[in-house]
C-alpha cells in the first residue's frame, strides 16, 4: 500500500427554560470567560458509600430532593409522580496558539444544574413541549444552601411548567384516533453508584509551547494563510439523583490535540486540512516531536493541494474509502440513524431518520454487523471515550447488537419508549444542561470478510479495468455534513500510482448507497474519538464502494487576498 493510503490509518487515535442553551453549552464546555483557580472544596472523598456521605454536592441535593418529594404540591395539580436533579461539573483548559503565537491559554471551571419534574404517570406524564424541565448555571463552591436554592428555583418552575405541559399534551394527543402504543417514560430499577472524581492533573506549559512551536511553520510556506493548534483537556464529573431511588457520579477526562491550516490555490480555490487527536489519557496523545512532525506533513499536504489537478471529469464508478472517511460515513449513515428517536405525536414511524421503516430489514451488505458497545474501554490498544457505565438517565450501559448481518435488529434507546423498545438499553445521555436523548456510545463496524489495504487496492484496480475506466479514487479524509474530500487521490489502473486532485464532491452517498454498493471492507479498523459535547467513539476499516460518482465542486472560488502579508521579518 502506498505511502498515501497508509496516512489515514496513522492520523487519529482519536433545552432549557432558565438561562440561554447556548451559555450553559458554552460555559461548561470551556469557551466562557475564564473563572482562575480551584473551586472550594471542590474535591469530594473517593468512591464509595463514604463518598455519597462525605460529598457536599450530592447531599444537598439528596437533601433538596428529599424536600421537594414531601412538599411540592400545587392546588388543583396532582403532585408530581417523578423528580430528577442532574448536576455537570465540567473542569477545562484550553490553550490554542496561531502563527507561533499563544493567543489563548485559559482555565474554566462551571457547574449546571436541570431539573425535570414529571406530573402524571409512567404511561403519560408531562414531559411535552414546555414540560421538559429547567436548567440553570449552578453555584461552584460547594455552599449547600446556595446549591439548595438553585435547586428550589428550578424544581419550582419545572413544577409549574409540567402542569402546562400535560394539558398541552392531551389536547394534542386527542386529534388522533390512535392510542399510543407504547409509554412515556420506562421504568427502571434504582442503582446507587458513586465512581471515583475526575480531576485535571498536568502542567499545561509544554502544551502550550506544542502549539506555539507547531504554529511557528508557517514561516516555511509565506502562501498559508492560516496555521492554528489547539490543546483541550476536561474532566467532567456528573451527577443524577431521583425519587426512584437512583444516585449516580460518575467522572471522566479527555485530551485533544488539533491542527488546522488554510491556504488558496492560483485560480482562488480555498484549500484546509484539520488533523486531530482525541484520547481518555494524556499519555496517548502524539509527543512534541511527534505533533511537529504531524504538522510538517500538513503544510506539506497543502502545498502539494495548491499544486493538484482539478477533478473535472464526470466520473461514476469505484471509491475507495480509508478508514478515517470510512468513519465519517459511519458516524452519520449508521450512527445518526440508528438512535431511537420518538417522532413526533400522530406520527406512525416507529422512529426518525432514514431507518426509521428498517426494522427488521436490510440496511448494509450481510458480510457486515454493527454493534454500540459503551462497556468497552479499550481497542486496538486504544482508549474509547464514548465509553461509560451508567448513562444520563441512570440506566446501566449494555452492548446493543443494532445491525446483525446486514439486517437493523435494534436501535439505541433509553427512557422514552418507541414502539417494539419499551425499555431503555442504556444509551440516554446528555450535554451538559441539555435534557438526555438516545446517544451513541462506542459504535463498532465489524466483517465476516475483509481484505488488506493492498487487496482492497487491487480491487478497486480491477474493477476499473473491467469497466475501462482509466483510473478510480481513493479518499483519506471527509469534511463537514456533505462529505467533501479534503484528500482525495486518483488510482491509475495501469500502474497503481496515485495523484491528488481537488476541487471535487461525492454525490448520492446515501444509505441506499452504502446498503447495496457497498462490496468489501478492509482488515484496518481505525479508532475516532469524537469529542463533542457527548463524547462518543466510531470505529470502522476501510470500506470500497463499487460505483459513486464524482464530479467537480460548484462552490466558487474565494478571491485571492488582496495584498501580501506582512514581512516575516520584523521591522524596526
Amino acid at each position: 500500500m502506498s505511502r498515501a493510503m497508509n496516512q489515514a490509518a496513522n492520523r487519529r487515535s482519536m433545552r432549557s427554560t432558565c438561562r440561554p442553551l447556548w451559555l450553559l453549552l458554552a460555559v461548561l464546555i470551556g469557551f466562557a470567560n475564564p473563572a482562575a483557580g480551584q473551586t472550594k472544596g471542590a474535591e469530594p472523598a473517593p468512591s464509595g458509600a463514604s463518598a455519597a456521605a462525605s460529598d457536599p454536592i450530592l447531599m444537598a441535593m439528596k437533601q433538596e430532593l428529599d424536600r421537594s418529594k414531601s412538599q411540592l404540591k400545587m392546588d388543583n395539580v396532582q403532585a408530581p409522580y417523578y423528580i430528577e436533579y442532574r448536576l455537570s461539573d465540567v473542569d477545562s483548559y484550553i490553550a490554542e496558539s496561531a502563527f507561533g503565537a499563544l493567543r489563548v491559554g485559559q482555565r474554566n471551571h462551571a457547574r449546571s444544574i436541570r431539573v425535570v419534574v414529571r406530573v402524571g404517570d409512567y404511561k403519560q406524564d408531562s414531559y411535552f413541549g414546555p414540560g421538559l424541565g429547567a436548567a440553570d448555571i449552578a453555584p461552584l463552591d460547594n455552599d449547600p444552601i446556595a446549591l439548595r436554592r438553585e435547586l428550589w428555583a428550578a424544581t419550582d418552575e419545572a413544577y409549574k411548567a409540567a402542569s402546562q405541559a400535560l394539558a398541552i399534551k392531551k389536547a394534542t394527543l386527542s386529534q388522533y384516533s390512535a392510542a399510543q402504543p407504547f409509554d412515556d417514560f420506562s421504568k427502571t430499577a434504582p442503582i446507587q453508584a458513586i465512581e471515583p472524581y475526575a480531576k485535571l492533573d498536568f502542567d499545561p506549559k509544554p502544551w502550550n509551547q506544542m502549539t506555539e512551536k507547531a504554529t511557528d511553520l508557517f514561516r516555511s510556506d509565506p502562501k498559508i494563510e492560516s496555521l492554528s493548534a489547539i490543546f483541550q483537556a476536561r474532566a467532567s464529573n456528573l451527577y443524577l439523583i431521583n425519587t426512584e431511588g437512583t444516585e449516580t457520579r460518575h467522572g471522566y477526562t479527555i485530551y485533544s490535540l488539533s491542527l488546522t491550516g488554510s491556504t488558496q490555490a492560483d485560480d482562488g480555490m480555498r484549500l484546509d486540512r484539520s488533523p486531530y487527536f482525541v484520547a481518555n489519557n494524556l499519555s496517548e496523545l502524539p509527543t512534541a516531536d511527534e505533533f511537529q512532525a504531524d504538522a510538517v506533513k500538513m503544510l506539506g499536504t497543502l502545498k502539494a493541494l495548491r499544486e493538484a489537478p482539478i477533478a473535472d471529469e464526470d466520473y461514476r464508478g469505484p471509491v475507495l474509502f480509508s478508514p478515517d472517511a470510512a468513519t465519517d460515513i459511519v458516524a452519520a449513515m449508521v450512527g445518526g440513524n440508528v438512535l431511537g428517536i420518538r417522532p413526533k405525536p400522530g406520527d406512525s414511524a416507529r422512529t426518525t431518520g432514514d431507518y426509521a421503516s428498517n426494522f427488521k430489514g436490510r440496511v448494509l451488505p450481510d458480510f457486515l454487523s454493527v454493534t454500540d458497545d459503551p462497556t468497552m474501554k479499550m481497542f486496538g490498544g486504544k482508549s474509547l471515550i464514548g465509553s461509560y457505565d451508567i448513562d444520563d438517565e441512570g440506566v446501566r450501559a449494555t452492548s446493543v447488537p443494532v445491525i446483525q448481518n446486514g439486517d437493523l435488529e435494534n436501535y439505541l434507546v433509553g427512557r422514552m419508549p418507541i414502539r417494539d423498545f419499551p425499555e431503555s438499553n442504556g444509551h440516554g445521555r446528555a450535554a451538559p444542561g441539555q435534557s438526555p436523548a438516545p446517544s451513541l456510545g462506542n459504535l463498532i463496524v465489524q466483517s465476516k470478510q475483509t481484505l488488506s489495504p493492498d487487496e482492497l487496492k487491487q480491487k478497486l484496480i480491477a474493477i476499473c479495468r473491467q469497466e475501462g475506466k482509466p483510473f478510480g479514487y481513493y479518499v483519506e479524509t471527509l469534511s463537514g455534513p456533505g462529505y467533501v474530500p479534503r484528500l482525495l487521490y486518483r488510482v491509475y489502473e495501469k500502474d497503481g500510482h496515485e495523484e491528488l486532485v481537488r476541487g471535487a464532491e461525492l454525490d448520492e452517498l446515501d444509505t441506499r448507497t452504502l446498503r447495496n454498493d457497498l462490496i468489501a471492507v478492509g482488515n484496518d479498523p481505525l479508532v475516532s474519538n469524537r469529542a463533542t459535547a457527548v463524547p462518543t467513539t466510531v470505529v470502522s476499516p476501510s470500506i470500497l464502494l463499487d460505483e459513486l460518482e464524482v464530479k467537480r465542486t460548484d462552490t466558487k472560488n474565494a478571491k485571492l487576498p488582496e495584498y501580501p502579508a506582512p514581512d516575516l521579518t520584523p521591522t524596526h
